[in-house]
């Protein structure tokens, strides 16, 4: 085990003989290090809060204090941190509160640049990267393969689904389908974040999701959620359409759509 000497550390925490912890850190007694965790100096970890293993925290992060929320009343919550994620220079991440199942979970292999807040209750996957400045409020979910550019802030229940991306500078707040990309102030989608669809799907898969929005964007005369159940009944087995369609249907904030935004030259 490797603890700076003028590292605060609680006995009662859970550091694994590997983890490494800088000078000036402050380690509470609820938190558990595991394998091959490692702190710059000046990382405040506080709260009931586990950092699984190989995740990396730069200097002055602080995370696991209490909820920035009026409704938190003390009770027992964690933040729970996956592997090898990089949380960079004054992130604050907060665990969750009653009102949103008592936890905020951090996925695996994400990075959080410089002065990312998440909010307390908030669920993010896997492979994403959170640019300087991102600011999550409270109860949102972002999926695997999300990317979202630097200064953008999201509203409190906003849903991103997997493999979105979100422009620098934007305020969001309306859930993003699978895929898309989304823009502006407030941002709408304005097509399909082809790259990443180009790294995690086939050419026949990307085809007919393309050849999908569309037909779900359409909206003359009727609604997105008219559309999306139009599609389930064309495409009862596909599971692209069922992910898709189903998304749009259990959305409480509604769709970031604007009639006329969404363009995808590709699709046919």
């Amino acid at each position: 085990m490797n603890i700076a000497p003028s590292a605060i550390v609680d006995p009662r925490a859970q550091i694994h003989s590997t983890a490494k912890i800088g000078h000036f850190c402050v380690i509470g007694p609820d938190v558990v290090l595991e394998e091959g965790v490692e702190l710059y100096n000046n990382v405040t970890l506080l709260g009931i809060t586990t950092i699984k293993a190989h995740t990396t925290i730069f200097p002055y992060a602080t995370l696991g204090t209490i909820p920035q929320d009026l409704k938190y009343e003390g009770e027992s919550s964690k933040l729970i941190i996956g592997e090898h994620n990089l949380i960079r220079e004054y992130c604050m991440i907060n665990p969750g509160t009653k009102g949103g199942g008592n936890q905020t979970i951090i996925g695996n292999h994400n990075l959080l640049m410089a002065y990312v807040h998440v909010a307390h209750d908030c669920k993010i996957g896997d492979h994403c990267i959170l640019a300087n400045g991102v600011t999550l409020a409270g109860h949102i979910e972002i999926g695997d393969h999300v990317n979202i550019g630097g200064l953008t802030a999201i509203h409190q229940f906003t849903r991103i689904a997997k493999g979105c991306m979100v422009a620098g500078a934007s305020a969001l707040g309306r859930d993003v389908p699978p895929y898309c990309n989304a823009e502006g102030n407030r941002a709408f989608i304005r097509g399909l974040n082809r790259y990443r669809m180009r790294k995690l799907l086939e050419r026949s898969e990307i085809d007919f999701i393309s050849v999908l929005y569309k037909k779900l964007f359409d909206l003359k005369d009727t609604s997105i959620r008219n559309n999306a159940l139009k599609i389930l009944e064309q495409y009862p087995d596909n599971p692209h359409a069922q992910e898709i369609c189903n998304f749009v249907l259990q959305s409480n904030r509604g769709i970031a759509i604007k009639e006329g935004y969404f363009q995808d030259e590709e699709a046919t």
